[in-house]
């Protein structure tokens, strides 16, 4: 499984949209420093994933996402690859004993598959949205996590050289 955490929030971004000839759409932007980080992981070759929100990131949410990680897959050994974030690499991590975590090298995150996940669920679910509240932001981050498809997950995340890596 390859994991990552992401920040979403009230700081919109602009995005490219489709309008009449000759109209110019107007999009609100904020910049609102309300935000929430989804922790998430997926498998490219089922499509499992296990996502979570968090106000923050250290160590200590870092050993709770792996806890969570470690019962949804309970009867599975997980390899899961990861980027060397302080709290990927922090002596006060709590590793269960069915995950084992390997680092990619630093500054690579085109080798981390997950990240295209982050960038789809903005594409999909945060273009050109001007948001009222946290709380809105959190129902539509719900929203989006719910509405990706394990066929979708895998379509997005896999990537040949997994597979030539493991033969």
């Amino acid at each position: 499984m390859f994991q990552d955490e992401a920040i979403f929030g009230r700081i919109g971004k602009v995005y490219k949209c489709w309008a009449f000839n000759g109209y110019r759409p107007t999009v609100l932007q904020q910049k609102v420093r309300e935000y929430r980080y989804l922790f998430g992981s997926v498998d490219p070759f089922t499509g499992d994933s296990c996502f979570m929100i968090y106000s923050h990131c250290d160590t200590i949410i870092m050993n709770h996402y792996l806890r969570q990680l470690s019962e949804k897959f309970n009867d599975d050994y997980i390899l899961l690859v990861c980027d060397n974030a302080a709290w990927h690499k922090a002596k006060g991590l709590i590793i269960p004993d069915n995950i084992e975590l390997i680092h990619i090298p630093p500054y690579t995150p085109e080798m981390n598959p997950i990240e295209q996940i982050w960038d789809e669920i903005r594409e999909k679910h945060f273009a050109n949205i001007f948001f009222i509240s946290l709380k809105q932001v959190m129902d539509i981050l719900c929203c989006a996590i719910q509405a990706l498809l394990k066929v979708t997950i895998c379509c997005i995340t896999y990537r040949k050289w997994m597979c030539q890596q493991l033969m």
